[in-house]
Parts: structure tokens; C-alpha cells; sequence
């Protein structure tokens, strides 16, 4: 049995071949796994890479690397270690009453092992309930005659035994796509817990699942299961065998290190986390939030600003960045793109989200005041507002996430107390 080593970094660091257990066979896999996702993981350098906003863990070849977010290169290392596992639980990613999620504040328990655990749980649930039958159709030899007879296979294959029937038929078993979908995941689990604390877990689940066949399971067959009435309680199940299946690389180093990993966007994570907590604050409330409104901008382009406020007649548009800007201003595109959400949506304020320490910035015109009244000539109003905003992503007394993030954003963007 491999010993299995575990490396601990963070967004936009770098890691370097040597450093912490770190071999060239693993550059070499994770380099092939960032060249299959179009260069967004990583960025290569010299004799090691340096790592995007992509955040999570991957496992090869015995070594476990965990991407931790980490929105202040100043704060300390383990102020941050968990925050992605928290931030996953608040956005609906993983349940709160798995055991791997409630214990999300000991550091050494990592993304895999918490999917893992919630996977597994979930098959022994189905089992303990009894797994569901469907009828399919098998071609094989029996000794009586059912279904359609197969001529052809039945003259080469039954010329010495009259006494048989190489028929199709239907049979009525557990052998169907759902699950071999559950075996495909549930065999890759158990190769990845070997080991760990879920290999108890894992190798009692797969003893108690039925034999299915094994299958080629793509990408396509996976987002083509529609569940129906009889088989809505896989609903759990499927979705993290399906997450386990796309994310495992059998391949991606000449068969040699097998690879799983789990990636999240941080772009993406903070939007859904925002999000969230807006709606959440705005419950019982005159606000109404709404996520990735869509207008057409210029043929086949169009806008989508990442959260839209409304109350009243008023609109305000609130665009997530996670990242801290570079100078004391927003970026230009930024500032531009925020004043074409002002013209499409008619918004009174739009406002740039950064994660870092809460400040109260005041809104400012797009325009001067004495420009604003005449273009070419003719008068004109413009009252669009824009300002940078930050609202902390922990509380500053517990380490915790700041569970009142939704309503400082609201803060922000109304300047009082709603």
C-alpha cells in the first residue's frame, strides 16, 4: 500500500517539484489533466506550476493536494483552511447533515474524503431501502422458449443441444444503467479510499451492492438520465456518481497515476455563495433578487450581470469579483461593463463585490455633474452611480463565515439598514 502524502496550498500560489513530496510524475499528470481542461487549472513554470482561482483537491498517485481560497495574501495561512468546505455547505453543495460536513473544522479532512463519505451513505441508504428493478432485454440461451427466437444464433450456437433456445427476452432485475452508474462510481471510490478512514465504509457498501454489468459510461449518457417517479430517490446519489465519474482521469498519464480531482471555480462559488446569502437577507422583505438576468447586447452577445436587485421601481445591479483590485480603482473594463448593466437595465447603482474588510465607499456618477447635462449640445440626465464595495468573508472574532454578509452587502448597496 502506498503512503499517502498530502500537500496543503492556496489560490494563485505556486508549488515547485521537490517542495512537500511534490515529484516530477506528478507535474507531469497535473500538467496532461490542465491541458485536457484548456489551461484553466494551473499555470505552467519552470519545474512546477502555479495555480489559478481554481480551488479543491486532487488526488494522484498517493499524493493529495488541496487548493485552499484565501481572498487576503495577507491573512494567516489557517484562517482560511475549511472556509471552502463552509462556503460549499451554505451553497446547497453539500448537506449539512453528512457527517464529513459537520465536522468541516478539523483541517485534515479534505473535499474527497466529505463527497466520498456523502456518497457512499447515500448507496447504503438505497440498499438498506431495496434498490429499484427495471425490465431490460437479454439475449442469451435458456431451456425454455420466451420472447423472440434468435435463429441464427440459435443454429450455431444450440446444433448439439436441442434441448435449449437462444432467445431475446425481458427479465425483470437490479441490472440496469442507474446502477452501473452507481457500481462505475462506487468502484472508484473504494480504489480511492484504500487506506483512508472510508475503507471500511466503502468496501461494506460494494459487498452488499448487486452485480451489475460493467459498461462504458460517457460523458453524454450521464446527462442524459431522467428520473421518473419510481426512481426519484436516486436523485442524491446519481448527482455525486456523476460528479465522481467526470472528475476521474483513468488516463491522463499513460495509465500509469490514476487521478481524481475536484475543482471549483472561485469565481463561480462566491457568486452562488453571494447570492444566497442576498436572498436569504432579503426574505420578508420589498426586495426581490434574481441571478444571471440575460438581455441581448449585439447579435448573438448579450449581457448577464450577476445579481439584480429590485425594489419598487428601482433597480440595482450587483457584479462579484474575487479578487482584490490591484490599484485603489476598479479596472477599466470593469467600470465599463458595470455602465452598460446601467443603460440595459435602467439601474439607479451598480456596485463591484470584493471580498476584503467591510467599508462604507459612497456611490459616484459616471459623469461630472457639469458634463452630464450637455452632450453635442443637448441636454441630458445621467444619474448612473457605481462604487467598489468589500464585505469581509469571516467574522473577525470566531473565524467563522460572517453570517451577516448578506446584510452588509444590503448595506452597501442601499447605504442604510434595510
Amino acid at each position: 500500500m502506498k503512503k499517502r502524502n498530502n500537500i496543503s496550498v492556496f489560490e494563485h500560489q505556486r508549488l515547485y517539484v521537490g517542495q512537500q513530496g511534490f515529484k516530477q510524475t506528478h507535474l507531469d499528470a497535473l500538467l496532461k489533466l490542465n491541458e485536457y481542461h484548456d489551461g484553466n487549472y494551473f499555470e505552467p513554470i519552470a519545474k512546477g506550476l502555479k495555480f489559478n482561482q481554481y480551488v479543491g483537491v486532487i488526488q494522484v498517485d498517493g499524493l493529495t493536494i488541496e487548493i485552499h481560497p484565501k481572498a487576503d495574501k495577507a491573512d494567516n495561512d489557517n484562517k482560511w483552511k475549511g472556509v471552502l468546505l463552509k462556503m460549499l455547505q451554505s451553497c446547497g453543495k453539500l448537506k449539512a447533515e453528512s457527517s464529513g460536513a459537520a465536522h468541516v473544522k478539523r483541517q485534515h479532512l479534505n473535499l474527497l474524503e466529505v463527497y466520498f463519505e456523502m456518497y457512499l451513505l447515500e448507496v447504503e441508504g438505497l440498499v438498506r431501502k431495496g434498490l429499484i428493478k427495471q425490465y431490460r432485454k437479454q439475449t442469451k440461451n435458456t431451456k425454455a422458449l420466451k420472447g423472440k427466437l434468435e435463429f441464427a444464433g440459435h443454429i450455431r450456437k444450440n446444433i448439439v443441444h436441442k434441448e435449449r433456445f437462444y432467445t431475446t427476452h425481458q427479465v425483470y432485475d437490479p441490472n440496469h444503467f442507474l446502477h452501473q452508474v452507481l457500481q462505475k462510481a462506487l468502484t472508484i471510490v473504494t480504489q480511492f479510499t484504500n487506506g483512508s478512514r472510508l475503507q471500511d465504509l466503502a468496501n461494506r457498501v460494494q459487498l452488499n451492492f448487486p452485480e451489475v454489468d460493467t459498461i462504458v459510461i460517457t460523458a453524454k449518457k450521464l446527462h442524459e438520465i431522467q428520473l421518473n417517479r419510481k426512481s426519484t430517490g436516486y436523485t442524491n446519489a446519481i448527482e455525486l456518481a456523476r460528479l465522481i465519474i467526470l472528475n476521474y482521469s483513468p488516463d491522463i498519464s499513460s495509465g500509469k497515476e490514476k487521478m481524481l480531482s475536484l475543482l471549483f471555480d472561485m469565481n463561480d462559488l462566491w457568486e452562488t455563495y453571494i447570492l444566497k446569502q442576498l436572498q436569504k437577507a432579503c426574505l420578508g422583505t420589498e426586495v426581490e433578487v434574481s441571478g444571471q438576468e440575460s438581455k441581448s447586447f449585439w447579435g448573438n452577445n448579450s449581457l448577464r450581470p450577476d445579481i439584480v436587485l429590485r425594489k419598487r421601481e428601482k433597480t440595482y445591479i450587483i457584479d462579484t469579483k474575487w479578487k482584490r483590485p490591484q490599484k485603489s480603482s476598479a479596472s477599466v473594463s470593469d467600470l465599463r461593463q458595470m455602465y452598460a448593466y446601467c443603460r440595459f437595465w435602467d439601474a439607479d447603482r451598480v456596485m463591484l463585490l470584493y471580498p476584503g474588510t467591510y467599508s462604507e465607499n459612497t456611490f459616484k456618477p459616471y459623469l461630472t455633474e457639469d458634463y452630464s447635462k450637455h452632450i453635442n449640445g443637448k441636454a441630458l440626465e445621467m444619474d448612473h452611480q457605481c462604487k467598489m464595495g468589500f464585505v469581509s468573508v469571516l467574522n473577525e472574532d470566531s473565524g467563522d463565515l460572517d453570517l451577516d454578509i448578506g446584510g452588509n452587502i444590503l448595506r452597501l448597496v442601499f447605504e442604510r439598514i434595510i
